[in-house]
């Protein structure tokens, strides 16, 4: 505003003395004045006009760069360039110790290929006075300046390849300190204005802007980035973390978590773990490595020594970064580094009480050495997998230790409901031998005095069909004597079973009887199938049942106590018997099955037998074997065939009695005896 008041001022004043008399040719020249001062402040309007717009859209450059700076050079040179009239420029960057050309606006190729090296400031040129403080270097002829006659040769260079007579160099200073320069040439002889050489001042401002923007945004992006990697190695630790909270029991699913999760973070092409096992270290969970590799070394032991970064973490107890094991005097794991192709290894031992049990092993493929904050979090990850072994192991620990407690309340339950038992059978067993002495006497008159009397009445028969009677009497008399001996027959039966119930409960009441010797299993099976058919044959007249056999030859002989051993089988069978009869009532198109099959197992053998009969509640199966227990009707069952079975079984020979069932479809029992002496 004020140089525009000035000249108004200066146009009035020549119109004042041209009207003070100077004639026509005073009011001529005073036209041509008043129309070059029009064109100059034309001029001047236009040219500040472009060097705002073109200010104005390199500030744009700079606000879309997101802190890349080479599009914001290239768009201020360019202007820059094109402003000042110059035939070309470069922008250079001031490591401390040489110039770097990083961007070239049209310069010829042959010197653009001799800036792309870095130039060391020299006091002979341009660059070199920059750097020495000067504010700008405006050189209006370079062939003509001292620093050409010397042989510089940057100046050398600029003249000869690049062409250049006129030069104009600034600084970029942040806060006095050079970071760079800016330069524009000109190929002919022609000094800048100062209009042209505060303009590409400006640019230069502009540029020290844009480089502590970038710079801000550098440093605002790697704190991001920072923040973000902070944030994934939290995510990461607090995901394996969850993982051994959840996965107590599954120890290789946790560690593989954990190299996966270290691997991808530190950004390892491949892991490892090793861990121990029965004091031998192996190598455990893989991630990324070759098959080769891992077929290789899962029969080769690590050894705690030098040859391996495993080895030295095991033998010293630190962390082993060795960043190129190729060039490693010490390393001779060289097939295994063939195999699993890799070149830099870092190996960190997982510590319990500052002593190794085990190692994270994490490898790069090319020779690049870990930094210090991926070691840091591998570390981190070796004290989580540490922390998930030991867990494991105190969890074993305390399930072995309950394991042991509840097998020892067991016995302790099992020995007390034999000390039960046993009181129990004693009073039975006294029970028994009174009933036997008060009974039996009796019951045996009644059986004889019944068989005697069925005999006398078949003889009452004879005589009587010797006597003349009417047909009347003799039919009254026949049916008497035939009622007489129905009734008589069913006091034989009925005295027999009450003779068997008695020998049943001495025989519950024993200990054992006869003597242990070596029998064959499968003959014993054999022959208490044929007896217990037949004796159901003889007892029920129909009855029908289809018996298999699967009896395994490597069975052989056992030392028990035959007798018994009969006496138990046909009290199973039996009860097979009548649970598969008793599903066939009402289904007439139903086939009972009973199998019997034997297994060799070894120091034991086992019997199974199988009905496909009514099936057995869980109600039923808890009280089977408890003595006088039946689901049988009223005087069908006494309640003591399973009961002595199991007494048999488990406490004469020191076997077991398992029952498997399934309601309306079959009942296994599988007895398991011992081959020695009731010792397993």
């Amino acid at each position: 505003m004020a140089k525009r008041r000035q000249t108004i001022h200066r146009t009035r004043a020549v119109r004042k003395r041209a009207s003070a008399g100077k004639g026509p040719t005073a009011s001529v020249d005073l036209r041509k004045k008043n129309a070059s001062l029009r064109r100059e402040l034309r001029d001047a309007r236009q040219e500040a006009l472009q060097q705002q717009t073109a200010l104005a859209e390199v500030l744009e450059v700079i606000n879309a760069s997101a802190g890349d700076l080479v599009p914001v050079f290239d768009a201020m040179l360019e202007k820059a360039t094109h402003l000042c009239e110059a035939a070309y420029g470069m922008l250079y960057r001031y490591d401390g110790e040489f110039f770097h050309a990083v961007v070239l606006r049209g310069v010829p190729a042959a010197f653009a290929k001799f800036m792309h090296s870095p130039i060391r400031p020299d006091p002979r040129n341009a660059l070199g006075r920059l750097l020495a403080g000067e504010s700008l270097v405006h050189i209006p002829d370079l062939r003509t300046d001292a620093a050409f006659a010397s042989g510089d040769p940057l100046r050398l260079a600029t003249v000869n390849l690049g062409g250049a007579r006129t030069y104009l160099g600034v600084p970029l200073r942040d806060d006095g300190v050079l970071i760079g320069a800016i330069g524009a040439y000109r190929q002919e002889v022609r000094p800048f204005t100062d209009r042209q050489v505060a303009l590409l001042q400006n640019f230069a401002a502009q540029a020290v802007v844009a480089i502590n923007n970038a710079r801000l945004f550098e440093e605002i992006h790697a704190k991001t980035a920072d923040l973000q990697e902070s944030l994934q190695q939290q995510t990461a630790t607090a995901d394996v973390l969850k993982v051994i909270s959840r996965s107590t029991f599954d120890l290789q699913m946790v560690l593989q978590t954990v190299i996966e999760s270290a691997a991808r973070l530190t950004e390892a092409d491949q892991a490892q773990i090793t861990r121990q096992k029965d004091g031998v270290f192996f190598r455990a969970e893989s991630y990324g490595f070759p098959d080769e590799f891992t077929d290789y070394v899962k029969n080769v032991p690590v050894v705690p020594d030098r040859g391996s970064a495993i080895g030295r973490a095991l033998h010293d107890g630190v962390v082993v970064h060795i960043p190129d094991v190729t060039v490693d005097p010490d390393y001779t794991f060289m097939e295994g580094q063939k195999l699993g192709d890799f070149r830099t290894v870092l190996s960190v031992p997982m510590l319990r009480e500052g002593v190794p049990i085990g190692v994270i092993v994490l490898t790069r493929q090319e020779p690049r050495p870990f930094t210090d904050k991926q070691i840091e979090l591998a570390t981190t990850f070796a004290d989580q997998a540490a922390i998930a072994i030991e867990n494991v192991r105190l969890f074993d620990s305390v399930e072995a230790r309950t394991r042991e407690l509840v097998a020892s309340l067991e016995d302790l339950r099992a020995a007390q409901d034999r000390l039960v038992q046993t009181e129990k059978l004693a009073s039975l067993g006294q029970l028994t031998a009174g009933i036997a002495h008060e009974i039996k006497n009796p019951l045996n008159f009644v059986n004889n005095f019944s068989a005697l009397s069925v005999e006398l009445t078949n003889e009452l028969g004879d005589v009587l069909q010797q006597t003349d009677l009417a047909d009347k009497i003799r039919a009254e008399v026949d049916e008497l004597t035939g009622l007489l001996k129905d009734n008589l027959e069913k006091i034989v039966q009925h005295g027999k079973r009450a003779d068997s119930i008695v020998k049943n409960m001495l025989l519950h009441s024993r200990e054992g009887s006869g003597e242990r010797r070596s029998a064959d299993v499968n003959a014993l099976v054999r022959e208490s199938l044929n007896l217990a058919y037949h004796g159901a044959r003889a007892e029920k007249p129909g009855f029908s049942i289809t018996l298999e056999h699967n009896l395994d030859s490597e069975v052989g002989a056992v030392d028990l106590y035959p007798q018994e051993i009969t006496r138990a089988l046909l009290n199973v069978i039996s009860n097979g018997f009548y649970a598969a009869t008793r599903r066939k009532v009402g289904n007439e198109t139903f086939k009972p099955v009973l199998s019997a099959t034997t297994r060799n197992l070894g120091r034991t053998i086992e019997i199974r037998i199988r009905d496909n009969g009514t099936g057995i509640p869980p109600e039923v199966r808890e009280r089977m074997f408890n003595p006088f227990f039946t689901t049988k009707p009223t005087g069908e069952g006494t309640g003591l065939g399973l009961s002595m079975t199991h007494d048999i079984i488990v406490k004469q020979h020191g076997g077991r009695i398992d029952v498997e069932t399934e309601l309306g479809v079959f009942t296994e029992l599988i007895i398991t005896l011992p081959r020695g002496n009731g010792t397993g």
